[in-house]
């Protein structure tokens, strides 16, 4: 599994990022305090407080390197 740090903080960004992410067989979740939604679900996505970054799980991705390259605009830089 690997845990990256992303930001949705629109509604335009939110419906790329799961046409995006619906593209790959991986699974991937959507971690913001004590609750996990799946990140292929858009009304769980705007269930969460989307105005904060948000961790995204990615799990047993075979193409983690294509993965990350086209979550590149969404990536926040950790501080």
């Amino acid at each position: 599994m690997k845990t990256v740090k992303i930001s949705l903080n629109s509604i335009d960004k939110v419906k790329t990022f799961v046409n995006l992410i619906n593209r790959f067989d991986a699974e991937f979740d959507l971690v913001s305090g004590r609750y996990v939604i799946d990140a292929k679900s858009i009304m769980g996505i705007f269930s969460l407080d989307i105005s904060k970054p948000i961790d995204l799980n990615i799990h047993n991705a075979d193409n983690l390197d294509e993965i990350m390259t086209e979550l590149e605009p969404y990536l926040v830089e950790e501080e």
